[in-house]
Parts: structure tokens; C-alpha cells; sequence
């Protein structure tokens, strides 16, 4: 059997468990979420997640970001790295990276078919938990010497937290996943902050009262060392293009090729965390890996003629983010927003940041069960007077954008469904569009 029908037979195995990214949001908030059938699981493959240190991210918007560039620190620090993420854009092994880079579609095969007989003797075992597993697996077979680890929904009862972190890390906080997490931002800093480990330190990105409260009193009662970024680590922002921003800390410049202001507070929150860890790493590596890091589909300029940007907003928090970092790059144009979401998202919210910035909105629908049908999406916008028009599959909305932008200058921009913006990133790359 050749490598890619045995790695799509792989994939087949793991979507032949329940899947909880799939599933709609009522169904979700019944789900039986705990760790006893991780730690089994892990008991029976001798406890990979044990072999090597870990920083462990969770938070509503930026922990990706966070996780990339801690990871890409710590490799310019010579260390070889594993980074887990979901999740993936347009390969299901982009989920587990090492030094950067995906395992292989051999390496994935190779690691389900060790997995198999285990997962066997736990009944109830859920497609994120055997891909978690498979990570922490990668990460002991391939000797990485740290591992950073995203956390994929909340934090207490996620598949990752049955580490034992360096340090727990926990970026901003804002209304997502209500229906598991809770309705307020009390609820869900409470779900977050279950990653707090005791004795073990815990970094914050900047946090609204309500939330940071929260952090605090968990903090406390594990006897966690709290860094809150903007007041226990101070930082400066210097400038913009973009070509990447410059900021200082500690009266040391950085600079990140991401753009957004909220990414300086991201990789502020990053250096804090490396700096908590307790792995050696001097701020010399950090400026140097910092000045590497790759996370797409944030802000991503992908093309200039026309200009093209991927995104991954996905809640009203991060619309706002997005409408801003337009604002500070592209302040005398408009978009022709490609946008489709999933049933729980607050599009009324979303729609209400991003509506001075908007030429026309351009609604789609990705493959996937959880997403709404283009004709709700519509129906709102009608209502809050945006200019829509529908069109499916995501490639033919993509198409309809270029030609529009190639037309009047304006900009070409994917977002509100990361699975919307996989598939434009698949269109984009597929086209001879001048970058």
C-alpha cells in the first residue's frame, strides 16, 4: 500500500471516534468531558507527556500565536522542540510539529498503528484525545528536549492537562465556547485556569477585572507564582510596518514578524512564560527566535496585488482585534470579507466591529458540520444593513473576491471560520496570483 492511501486509512481511524470539533454546540455542552481516559491511556503507552519539560498554553484568543513563539525561541535556544496545536489549516500533521515542521505522513502511520491496540481497552476514547496522545508519542520517539502544548477547549477538563508544565500559560480571555465554558467571564477564567498546577508557575497576558480575579484566587490556592504581563513584566511598543513590529522589554528590543498589536502582547506573555519555565534560555535566543516565528492565518499578508489576508477571528473579541490592525495598516481601505461561521459564534457582534470596514460581504459555507447555512448569515447582515452576496464552495467566494478586489483596490480578506480560511489559503495557494 502506497503512503498517502494508508495515511488517509490513518485519518479514517481517527474520525471514526467522536469527534467533538464536529459536533453542534447542544451536543457539546453534554459531552462527557473528563481526563480518567487520557491518564489510562497514557498509563498504557509508559507516559510519553513525562519525558521531557512543558509549557502548556491555554486562553480564548492568542494561545497559538503564544505557543508559536515560545516554540520557535526555545529552538533558536538549541533545543529540539515539539509543538502541539490544533486546529491544522490543510494537513492533520500540522497539529505535531517538531523543530518547526510536521511529522511526516510515514511518521503519522506509524505512530496510529502503535496506538491501536491501546486505544483498544478504553472504551469512550475521543478523536482529540488519541491525537493528543500521538503528540505526547512524537515528542518521546523523535527526543525532544521540551514540548510546548496548546490546549484545545478550556482547560481543566482538556485532553493536554494531564501534564505536569514548567509553566502554565494563559493568554487573553474573552466570550467563546459559552456553552461548554460558561456565560461569563468569571466561568470562564475558572475553566482556564484549570491548568494551574500547584507549586508550578503561571503566566497571564493581560486580562480584563473579571477574569483576572479569577486567575489570582486559583493562583493563590495552589501556591502558583502569578506573572501578569503589563504590570509584572513591562514592555514598550517602538513600531510597525508590515514587515513586523518592534517593542521593548526590560530595555531590550524584540521584534515579531506577526502583526497586531495584540501579537506584542502575545509574544510579551511568551517571553514571560520562557523566562518562568526555569529552561535555560538568555533574551539573545529569544530575540533571535522571536524574529523567525511563523503562526498563519493571523493577520497573514499573504498578497499585495491584491492584497490578500488570512485571519483567524472568530468571536466579536477578536473581530474587534481585526478591524483595528486594519485600521492601523490599511486605514483608506475596505474589505470584501469572505466569512462563514460556526452555529454558536455571536455573528451580530462580530458583524457589528467589522461593519465600517466592510465593502461587501462575501458569505460561504465550509465542509463542515457545525457551520450555518449561508442564508442565516445573510439574513443577518440584512438586517444590520451590510451589503452580502452568497457564494459556494469557499473557492468560488475566494474567486468572487479577487475579481472584485482587482477592481477597486480593496482588500481580499478570509475570515470567521478557520475552516473558511484553510479552504481560501487552499484556493490562494492552488492560483498564480502575484504575491
Amino acid at each position: 500500500m502506497d503512503i498517502e492511501t494508508a495515511y488517509n486509512q490513518s485519518l479514517d481511524y481517527l474520525y471514526s471516534f467522536v469527534d467533538y470539533s464536529l459536533k453542534h454546540s447542544s451536543e457539546l455542552a453534554k459531552a462527557d468531558f473528563n481526563l480518567d481516559r487520557m491518564f489510562a491511556l497514557m498509563e498504557l503507552l509508559g507516559n510519553p507527556q513525562n519525558q521531557y519539560p512543558i509549557i502548556h498554553v491555554a486562553g480564548t484568543k492568542g494561545k497559538g500565536s503564544t505557543s508559536a513563539l515560545c516554540a520557535s525561541a526555545l529552538q533558536a535556544a538549541g533545543y529540539k522542540v515539539g509543538l502541539y496545536t490544533s486546529p491544522h489549516l490543510e494537513d492533520y500533521t500540522e497539529r505535531i510539529r517538531i523543530n518547526g515542521q510536521p511529522i511526516t505522513h510515514a511518521q503519522m502511520i506509524q505512530l496510529v498503528e502503535e496506538i491501536q491496540p491501546r486505544v483498544a481497552k478504553i472504551p469512550m476514547l475521543t478523536t482529540f484525545e488519541i491525537t493528543t496522545a500521538l503528540g505526547f508519542m512524537a515528542f518521546a520517539k523523535h527526543g525532544v528536549n521540551a514540548a510546548v502544548i496548546e490546549v484545545g477547549l478550556g482547560g481543566r477538563l482538556d485532553a493536554t492537562n494531564i501534564v505536569t508544565p514548567k509553566v502554565s500559560v494563559i493568554t487573553s480571555l474573552s466570550y467563546d465556547h459559552t456553552a461548554v465554558l460558561g456565560n461569563t467571564l468569571a466561568l470562564i477564567a475558572g475553566e482556564k485556569a484549570g491548568i494551574i498546577k500547584n507549586g508550578a508557575p503561571v503566566v497571564s497576558s493581560p486580562q480584563q477585572d473579571e477574569a483576572l480575579q479569577v486567575l489570582e484566587r486559583i493562583a493563590k490556592e495552589r501556591n502558583s507564582a502569578l506573572t501578569l504581563v503589563g504590570r509584572d513584566v513591562k514592555f514598550n511598543f517602538i513600531e510597525s510596518s508590515l514587515s513586523g513590529q518592534k517593542f521593548i522589554i526590560h530595555n531590550s528590543e524584540f521584534r515579531i514578524p506577526l502583526l497586531g498589536a495584540y501579537q506584542i502582547e502575545n509574544a510579551v506573555t511568551a517571553y514571560a512564560a520562557l523566562k518562568a519555565s526555569g529552561l535555560e534560555i538568555s533574551d539573545e535566543q529569544i530575540r533571535a527566535g522571536f524574529a523567525k516565528a511563523q503562526w498563519r492565518a493571523r493577520f497573514e499578508v499573504a498578497g499585495m496585488n491584491p492584497i490578500v489576508i488570512f485571519d483567524s477571528a472568530h468571536n466579536q473579541d477578536s473581530f474587534q482585534k481585526l478591524r483595528e490592525t486594519l485600521d492601523a495598516y490599511f486605514p483608506d481601505k475596505k474589505v470584501y470579507l469572505i466569512l462563514g461561521a460556526s452555529e454558536d459564534k455571536n455573528l451580530a457582534g462580530m458583524f457589528a466591529e467589522m461593519k465600517p470596514k466592510i465593502q461587501k460581504l462575501i458569505v460561504t459555507r465550509a465542509n463542515h458540520p457545525r457551520a450555518l447555512e449561508v442564508e442565516q448569515i445573510s439574513a443577518l447582515a440584512d438586517q444590520l444593513g451590510i451589503e452580502s452576496e452568497s457564494a459556494q464552495p469557499v473557492e468560488s467566494a475566494f474567486k468572487r473576491a479577487l475579481k472584485y478586489a482587482a477592481q477597486d483596490g480593496n482588500i481580499v480578506l478570509s475570515a470567521g471560520s478557520m475552516f473558511v480560511t484553510a479552504e481560501a489559503m487552499t484556493t490562494f495557494r492552488k492560483s498564480d496570483i502575484i504575491v
